[in-house]
């Protein structure tokens, strides 16, 4: 069974803003010539690597709700310009939105198990896919999704 890291999107307003970066990090890799993907570094270097790629994906929290996801595709730690050790998350290109799920604010990142991992909206047979944005956000916000 996949195991999950949950962040906060910190800079990310909207799910919109995490796509347009995501998608100008793929647009910088295939520029350099690798495959299309984005990156996230953070201080911690999760120990659970082999649960986590496989099958694992980075969950986003934006505006207190859990949002969207992306692939986690590798992990590599390097040495920062200070000597600090680091974690980059290689992330796969494609944002995949999932049913809301409200998440209180924590800092670095969470693991997320498989079981407790919000559903992808386009699996999702309750229509809520069909749904404006805000109106699933209000909605989550109550309780009532």
């Amino acid at each position: 069974m996949a195991l999950h890291l949950i962040k906060l999107c910190v800079g990310a307003e909207t799910l919109d803003d995490l796509r347009e970066w995501v998608s100008k990090r793929a647009l910088v890799a295939l520029a350099a010539g690798l495959e299309p993907s984005s990156s996230h570094t953070t201080r911690m270097i999760p120990k659970r690597v082999e649960e986590l790629l496989d099958g694992g994906s980075l969950y986003w929290v934006i505006k207190g709700q859990v949002q969207a996801r992306q692939r986690l595709m590798d992990l590599r730690t390097f040495k920062d310009v200070d000597g600090i050790t680091r974690c980059e998350l290689i992330l796969g290109p494609e944002v995949i939105e999932t049913e809301f799920q409200p998440k209180r604010a924590f800092q670095g990142w969470r693991y997320l198990k498989e079981e407790d991992a919000p559903r992808d909206l386009r699996n999702l047979d309750g229509g809520n896919a069909d749904l404006p944005l805000e109106l699933r956000r209000e909605l989550a916000e109550l309780g009532l999704l």
